[in-house]
């Protein structure tokens, strides 16, 4: 079997060409494929690989004072699903037109999954208040799956999302806003720049969807989730959909 890896982790990184090519030359070394993005703003990345080949990159890498802290969600495969291995210099890690995202004091507060798990199955949060899961994925991700009665945007591209939300500003003002993607790093843009635009309210899913149906499976989630890989996307046991059971009749 083959160990799959979502990470990503936000930092100041002044070196970007040295970096992007310490971490090609350390990934070929290995016999890693997949994607690596590297920007000023951190570094993003999707790999795979022979368990021991991929956990001894993160070891690596956490060498690095910047990334000590990078975490990854994990699942498994009986063959590597990328055709290569690509590492590229990015503006941004996650083109959001720029806008920052939240580290420190600045990162907007998040829930971990077992206890949206009971927020799901109470309808509300520990206080009682209205519960909405925003959605900030496309259309074309939430179509493989998303979060039951979860709050979709009509939308194609990341940086579409400041209209889409703006448009349902007042439905969200009320309520206990959990905005969620696939691994959490397009909510770790997304929801600092809600506080910012006076929704204070909300929070991010810890790790995303991935990290939820890696700690609790899929309990209030409908379907699948989209990955960036020739699995295309995973159920809740993080199988490719398409290998998953049928449910019997």
């Amino acid at each position: 079997m083959k160990l799959n890896i979502a990470a990503y982790h936000f930092a100041d990184v002044a070196d970007v060409p040295a970096l992007t090519d310490a971490v090609r030359h350390r990934a070929e070394a290995l016999d890693l494929l997949g994607s690596v993005l590297v920007a000023g703003e951190g570094i993003n990345l999707f790999l795979a690989g022979g368990e021991a080949d991929v956990r001894g990159f993160l070891d690596w890498l956490r060498q690095d004072a910047r990334f000590a802290g990078i975490l990854a969600k994990e699942s498994w495969s009986a063959h590597v699903p990328f055709a290569r291995l690509k590492v590229k210099e990015k503006r941004e890690i996650v083109p959001f037109a720029g806008r920052p995202a939240g580290v420190g004091e600045s990162r907007a507060p998040s829930v971990e999954a077992t206890r949206l798990r009971r927020w799901i199955a109470q309808g509300h949060d520990d206080a009682g208040k209205q519960l909405v899961l925003l959605d900030t994925r496309n259309r074309e991700e939430i179509g493989y799956g998303t979060f039951k009665d979860a709050r979709t945007l009509p939308i194609d591209n990341f940086n579409d999302l400041p209209e889409a939300v703006e448009a349902i500003r007042d439905e969200l003002r009320d309520a206990t806003v959990v905005s969620f993607c696939t691994g959490g790093i397009r909510c770790e843009k997304a929801a600092p720049w809600m506080h910012a635009i006076g929704l204070d309210n909300v929070l991010q899913l810890e790790g995303g969807i991935l990290r939820y149906f890696e700690e609790v499976g899929g309990e209030g989630y409908d379907g699948g989730c989209f990955v960036f890989d020739e699995r295309v996307a995973l159920d809740p046991a993080l199988r490719p959909l398409r290998d998953a059971p049928v449910p019997r009749a």
